[in-house]
């Protein structure tokens, strides 16, 4: 796998136009989108049959609440590394449930741009060599192997 080799984003967003959006952001940035799912139940159904390295999650999805329960469930399937995209940071557990991070909504389109450059770099070579971007918080573990 080459370090310039895009990255496959899975987007789990139930609102339709902050998916879309995001998908054109991450399109933009160079990157391809492999799905998007607006619950759980699809969310888990994306991770069991795609490959993706990096989960947009939103921490409420159509089912309720149920974004860190997928965060938790791809961090034991280890197929992808999950970065949180939420109004609601609170509702993320200490441990981030494996999580990477999290960028908080309202996010602007700067945020996310260099939320993929710096994700491109830890997934591709980590850690990464770019500061990490203004909006983006590391979870606790990774914020220990990446930024220090």
């Amino acid at each position: 796998m080459s370090e310039n080799e895009p990255l496959k984003v899975l987007i789990v967003e139930d609102e339709a136009l902050l998916a879309m959006e995001l998908e054109a952001l991450v399109e933009d940035a160079g990157h391809a989108v492999v799905g998007w799912a607006t619950s759980s139940s699809q969310a888990r159904e994306m991770v069991d049959g795609l490959t993706a390295d990096i989960a947009f999650v939103d921490v409420h999805l159509t089912d309720g609440p149920t974004g860190v329960d997928v965060a938790r469930y791809i961090a034991e399937k280890k197929s992808s590394m999950v970065v949180f995209m939420t109004a609601n940071p609170k509702r993320i557990p200490d441990n981030f449930a494996g999580a990477i991070g999290v960028i908080v909504k309202p996010y602007t389109m700067h945020g996310v741009t260099a939320a993929l450059r710096y994700l491109h770099e830890g997934v591709r070579r980590p850690p990464p060599v770019s500061a990490l971007p203004v909006g983006f918080t590391l979870s606790p573990s990774y914020r220990s192997a990446w930024a220090e």
